[in-house]
């Protein structure tokens, strides 16, 4: 899983290089057949993201409520809290920067459909079996229910249906997923409007990385003040998994490591081996920051409003709708991107740059994530440490 996720970051990779490289000459005949494959995967996409909805949060719900009891209550309150905070914390600072810094690519280009882009030769639509929406409804109470039954059939049908999703993301969508944005960024080229995106790119890219490194700070001061302990000590026995996540990639394979340094920290070993697995699912906030700043780094040079209310709706079901994301090779971003288009208006062009953008900084965001597990496992300890749960 790992190889695929760091094979898929280096295919991500050539993909822009030769879409950008080709797609000032390519003959028009040979650029519609990628635009054709673009158009019928992008309806393959909207297909699928409901179910890939349904099928991530349903078991992972109802698999969380299984464990009863106050500790879990509260993980699941601060992990999610945290999660939201760094969503308000990366709007904010969106808002703040990107007026000034993006000032000379505001309104220069629109990723909707144009005359200069290359045209397929053809188009079929298959429309998804209802909309993402009902989707995420559907899959917080059907998980919340599940919750309560036991060995129940439809407990193993949520698990196998899982395993389909699972396997259509690892073997279907991450694989075509490069020929998709190489055909994304060969028509961009095409149509004049490529280096607009890259000069956003680098620009985006540093100031999430300044802007994560800020999160985990304010993380462990919260944390020290709580259990009074110094945050730059824990920060410090923290960066042996912030660096195993960089290479990793994964939350999950990052666990072992982040469990042995939540314990140096001082924690617990029943609150640590309670906190870590669970948060490695459930506490998002890096990856909350990268997807708020690129979706509104993206409405932005579009001229597209960015409008509080509407992202704080949009952040609130992030954070629901990416709790099972962290166990799957770009999982988060395609459990994101159905309310990324539902509630942000988002194009397919649009789609697939998010996509590029999330996996291009994969391992900046899941080194905040299991960095951040340990803050939250120092403050789970100073309230039950000692104690039953």
């Amino acid at each position: 899983m790992n190889k695929l996720k760091n094979n898929l970051l280096v295919k991500v990779i050539l993909a822009i290089v030769f879409g950008i490289a080709l797609g000032s000459f390519i003959p028009e005949s040979i650029g519609r057949i990628f635009i054709t494959f673009n158009k019928l995967f992008s309806e393959l996409l909207n297909f699928l993201i409901p179910l890939i909805i349904v099928g991530l949060i349903v078991p992972s719900i109802g698999k969380l409520g299984q464990t009863a009891g106050k500790l879990l209550l509260a993980t699941v309150l601060i992990a999610y809290g945290s999660t939201i905070f760094a969503g308000l914390l990366g709007y904010t600072s969106a808002v703040t920067i990107f007026p000034t810094l993006l000032e000379s690519q505001t309104g220069q280009i629109s990723l909707a459909e144009n005359s200069n882009d290359l045209k397929p030769y053809f188009e079929i639509e298959f429309a998804p079996f209802f909309d993402v929406m009902p989707a995420l409804i559907f899959s917080f109470l059907f998980g919340i229910g599940l919750s309560k039954l036991k060995n129940s059939t439809f407990g193993k049908f949520a698990e196998n249906f899982e395993e389909i999703i699972t396997y259509l993301i690892q073997s279907v969508i991450i694989p075509l997923l490069p020929l998709f944005i190489f055909g994304i960024f060969m028509n961009m080229t095409y149509s004049g409007q490529v280096m607009v995106i890259l000069n956003v790119f680098l620009k985006i890219i540093g100031i999430i990385f300044v802007l994560h490194v800020a999160l985990l700070s304010i993380q462990f001061i919260i944390a020290g003040t709580i259990a009074k302990k110094n945050p730059l000590k824990m920060i410090k026995l923290m960066l042996p998994a912030y660096f195993t996540a960089l290479g990793t990639q994964s939350s999950a394979a990052t666990i072992p490591v982040t469990l042995a340094q939540v314990k140096k920290i001082g924690v617990d070993e029943d609150i640590a081996n309670f906190s870590v697995p669970l948060c490695a699912t459930i506490h998002l906030s890096g990856s909350m920051i990268k997807i708020v700043m690129c979706c509104i780094a993206l409405m932005m040079i579009q001229g597209m409003p960015v409008n509080f209310v509407q992202f704080l709706g949009f952040m609130m079901m992030l954070g629901v709708a990416m709790v099972a994301a962290p166990g799957v090779p770009g999982g988060a971003i395609m459990a994101a991107i159905g309310i990324i288009a539902s509630m942000l208006g988002f194009s397919p062009e649009n789609q697939a740059l998010m996509i590029a953008l999330y996996i291009a900084m994969d391992s900046f965001g899941t080194a905040g994530n299991v960095t951040g597990d340990g803050a939250i496992s120092v403050i789970l300890n100073r309230f039950f440490g000692k104690k039953t749960v």
